[in-house]
């Protein structure tokens, strides 16, 4: 039996639609079973075979985490300590989701598993300390590091862009941050591959849809495929700003791209470009933008 904790998040969301279609034999919790409760979590698992754990929670607010580090790291680093123990005790394979943002950002290529972490904010300091603790707990565990998440069940920045399509004639975007941007279905789909492998190669991995690209660039693509699917009918100035332009309370990676060498080859997982991704993201949310954010007027 699988245990899908967080399925109510965007990647959650995706993982259960996955494991409901395939017929697997799953359980799912969100906030009934409270990850920094080690006597909930026993409870919930006490009489369940539960043969596999996949951690999709954490606490994603990343400028509120640096008002707030007790909760962040509560959520994030004791959370995932908690999920490592019952796993050892039910000897179960644990898939733990974490980020780009456990890496300073200055590496000049993709960032591979093995180079150092150096978080630069509360929330990857938080999420460094998680993939710590599950390390120190137990080796039966598979991080899979991703970055510059978006989908349809929760909010991104892809949507932030629609919305600010219909809503404003100038947006700014910041163009010297890089990164590769992520489909959460491929990530599901990379989660339940590793799931039917059975493999024991154990380990740090990183996923994300291929590609480099700025947070202005992804923007000026987002409007163009917008505008071409319809779903944006109206001029928009695109105007690209530094990160000096834009002040946020928690610092953000330069370089936010990760290398997929290693779980390509050892899962034979595909990774297509986020040009596929998004492309399909947007077909498939075409039916709900404007309704959603009225992208008509």
């Amino acid at each position: 039996m699988i245990w899908l904790i967080g399925n109510k998040g965007m990647l959650g969301t995706e993982v259960e639609t996955l494991l409901k279609n395939r017929g697997m034999e799953y359980v799912a919790t969100d906030l009934e079973a409270d990850i920094t409760d080690m006597e909930r979590l026993r409870e919930f698992a006490a009489d369940r075979p539960i043969s596999w754990i996949v951690n999709c929670s954490a606490y994603t607010a990343v400028d509120r985490a640096e008002e707030e580090p007790e909760k962040a790291f509560r959520i994030n680093a004791d959370g995932p300590r908690n999920i490592a123990d019952l796993a050892k005790a039910k000897n179960a394979k644990l898939i733990h989701i974490s980020t780009d943002y456990v890496f300073d950002g200055l590496k000049e290529g993709d960032y591979a598993e093995a180079d150092p972490p150096n978080p630069v904010s509360v929330y990857g300091m938080s999420k460094h300390r998680g993939e710590i603790n599950i390390a120190e707990i137990y080796h039966r565990y598979f991080i899979i590091r991703t970055a510059w998440l978006y989908g349809k069940h929760g909010p991104n920045f892809v949507a932030t862009m629609l919305r600010l399509f219909a809503e404003r004639k100038e947006v700014r975007v910041v163009g010297d941050q890089f990164g590769s941007p992520t489909y959460a279905p491929d990530l599901a789909a990379a989660v339940l591959a590793i799931i039917l492998s059975g493999s024991d190669s154990f380990g740090i991995y990183h996923f994300s849809n291929e590609g480099r690209i700025s947070w202005f660039d992804f923007a000026r693509e987002i409007y163009r495929i917008a505008m071409e699917k319809g779903l944006v009918t109206r001029e928009v100035a695109l105007v690209e700003i530094t990160t000096k332009d834009y002040l946020t309370k928690a610092s953000r990676p330069k370089n936010a791209c990760l290398s997929k060498e290693k779980i390509r080859s050892t899962f034979n997982i595909p990774v297509r470009t986020w040009q596929e991704a998004l492309d399909e993201y947007l077909e498939m949310g075409s039916w709900k933008w404007g309704q959603i954010f009225k992208l008509d007027i």
